[in-house]
């Protein structure tokens, strides 16, 4: 159904089925990552996302996940991608450069790709702050990249 009148609106499609998606893992601040991964994961296959459907890679840091997304992306083997990484500040300038560094290669890996990318590094103040968040964002992440996937498909129709 469209807000307006005459006006066709794309619908939020969240159905996983028959995706096949990317998952690329960081491993510095690994319980953090992995429980990203787990509820990412726990979202894709409710969505409805085969597991023969998922592959997952890992990498040492949030700067070597933009290289491995752009080689998954040029592939054409993958509807969507998900990066996850925990950033988490310390007391030095290398926080900035990080997080900074990997979402801005991320982004140009979408926009050069046309693959899409759910951007699931955390970037937090504390070890308990990540811990709040990496559940929740995982979740959040495995539903932008099945919305994506199918918004970027029904585009190209």
């Amino acid at each position: 159904m469209s807000r307006f009148d005459n006006v066709y609106e794309y619908d939020n499609n969240l159905n996983g089925a028959g995706l096949r998606i990317g998952v690329i893992m960081s491993r510095f601040n690994l319980p953090v990552c992995e429980g990203l991964l787990s509820a990412c994961i726990a979202e894709l296959k409710r969505l409805g996302v085969a597991d023969a459907d998922m592959s997952i890679a890992t990498v040492p840091g949030a700067l070597e996940i933009p290289l491995v997304l752009q080689t998954m992306a040029q592939s054409a083997s993958f509807d969507a991608l998900i990066a996850l990484g925990a950033v988490i500040r310390g007391e030095t300038y290398h926080f900035e450069v990080v997080s900074n560094d990997a979402c801005r290669a991320i982004m140009e890996v979408q926009l050069d790709t046309g693959v899409p990318i759910a951007n699931g590094i955390l970037t937090c103040e504390s070890d308990e702050q990540a811990e709040v968040r990496m559940q929740p964002k995982g979740a959040d992440c495995a539903q932008a990249a099945v919305e994506m996937a199918n918004l970027q498909k029904a585009l190209l129709q």
